[in-house]
């Protein structure tokens, strides 16, 4: 096996340290990134502000890779991009969790889990926001 390669079928490194990244975790930080920014950043910049720790081209793919994903805005500014995040880490939850319920036909029962483990508090405040938009938009279009 090549020097610095992982053999996965024998259970990781033995000093028990991984060289991957959870799923999400470079993409998050990213964001965050982008988030704490006061304007639109390019890669470059993006890199500094995670610590320099990864190489410009991982900052540029993930970027694009968000960009593909509709969570970061993109605009030339001479031979490169420069990013800005698409919304804000709530309205981006938001985002994912209408995805998820995108992808099963029988959203009626989805909800109805989702609502069945939701806390007590999550629930008073679900039931707020919808008395809300009940009384106040009821002519406007989700």
């Amino acid at each position: 096996m090549p020097q610095g390669q992982i053999d996965e079928s024998a259970g990781g490194p033995a000093d028990g340290r991984t060289d991957r990244r959870p799923a999400g975790e470079l993409e998050a930080s990213v964001l965050a990134a982008l988030w704490a920014a006061d304007g639109p950043l390019t890669p470059g910049a993006v890199q500094l502000e995670l610590g320099g720790g990864l190489a410009r081209t991982t900052v540029t793919t993930i970027l694009t890779r968000l960009h593909a994903k509709g969570a970061v805005t993109r605009e030339r500014v001479g031979r490169g991009y420069t990013y800005a995040p698409a919304q804000d880490s709530p309205g981006l939850t938001a985002r994912r969790m209408h995805a998820e319920l995108d992808k099963d036909e029988d959203r009626g029962t989805v909800l109805a889990r989702f609502v069945s483990d939701l806390s007590p508090e999550d629930e008073r405040v679900l039931r707020t926001l919808l008395e809300t938009t009940d009384q106040g938009t009821a002519d406007e279009t989700p």
